[in-house]
């Protein structure tokens, strides 16, 4: 089949593989990136999975904490450029809607959107007049309200990365340093025991390939094989699990050690950040100021 450039550029983004293979390893994989990356992990081709999504959006993420510091709302708005999202209309806007989740709580988004605000008008309302006033498409693409038996600590890294830390003991400022370790580092689950078995099983599947594939494994016998697959397992249920991964502000010690030695503990956290897993499409910025000036000519 043919490979478009495009998907092979993509998928070497994603591996760090070289051009040829990412072009060879869609061929077999009939054009499926993901399969094609898992084919490339198995072999050892693919220096890495990058599968984490691209931020192909603008916007900003805003968080919104009650006065007893036990809920809060996370909301990430989207529009088109950088630049609106650094405008002061859209940022009031984006304060407005984190400020009405909290208060109600909505089911879902068409329930956010249904919310009236102090002037009578309602989120969805009031983001068409936005839209009309800028001239960008704007949405308000998700949500979250978090609950904490304790405390809720929270983090942003300026507008665009945001995290909230449901915490059972603990004080604010462990709460908040927890918190910034979410937005910086984007663990997949709270602990091991979270994390999905047949996750689990797919990653045991992909190393114990990797391991037979490697030279230096060549003759020994399999319960060597099995012990190496069961430590690389370890490894990397402690690097997408928040407790099992080196504290950002002291990497010598894990965040669960961290939280034990503050007599701190965690239940839940989430983070946005913006745009990610929507796919952005590429302009040549340069012909469309062209082209709005009236200045482009057919070649």
């Amino acid at each position: 089949m043919a490979v478009t450039a495009e998907a092979v550029k993509l998928l070497r983004e994603r591996t760090g593989a070289g051009m040829m293979e990412c072009k060879k390893a869609l061929v077999e994989s009939g054009g499926d990136p993901d399969v094609a990356a898992e084919a490339m992990r198995k072999s050892g081709l693919a220096k890495a999975d990058k599968k984490a999504s691209r931020v192909a959006a603008e916007g900003v993420v805003v968080i919104e904490r009650s006065a007893d510091g036990k809920s809060g709302a996370i909301v990430e708005i989207n529009c088109e450029t950088d630049f609106v999202a650094r405008e002061s209309d859209f940022q009031g806007f984006a304060a407005l809607v984190g400020k009405l989740v909290l208060k109600h709580k909505p089911a879902d988004l068409d329930a956010l959107l249904a919310l009236k605000s102090d002037v009578g008008t309602t989120v969805d309302d009031q983001r068409r007049v936005l839209i009309a006033k800028i001239g960008e498409n704007i949405g308000v693409r998700r949500f979250t309200v978090m609950e904490a038996p304790k405390l809720l600590g929270a983090y942003l890294h300026g507008t665009r990365i945001g995290a909230l830390v449901a915490m059972k003991s603990g004080d604010e400022a462990l709460a908040k340093d927890i918190a910034m370790h979410v937005a910086a580092i984007n663990p997949a689950r709270l602990s091991a025991s979270e994390v999905p078995a047949d996750e689990v099983a797919k990653e045991k599947e992909i190393q114990i390939e990797q391991a037979k594939s490697d030279p230096k494994n060549k003759g020994k016998p399999d319960a060597i094989v099995v012990k190496i697959v069961e430590g690389r397992i370890a490894k990397w249920l402690n690097e997408v699990t928040l407790l099992g991964q080196p504290f950002v502000k002291d990497d010598k010690q894990t965040v669960g050690q961290y939280l034990g030695q503050a007599g701190g503990e965690v239940t839940a956290f989430i983070r946005f950040e913006v745009g990610a897993g929507i796919e952005k499409k590429q302009e040549d910025f340069a012909a469309e100021v062209m082209k709005q000036a009236g200045l482009d000519k057919p070649s």
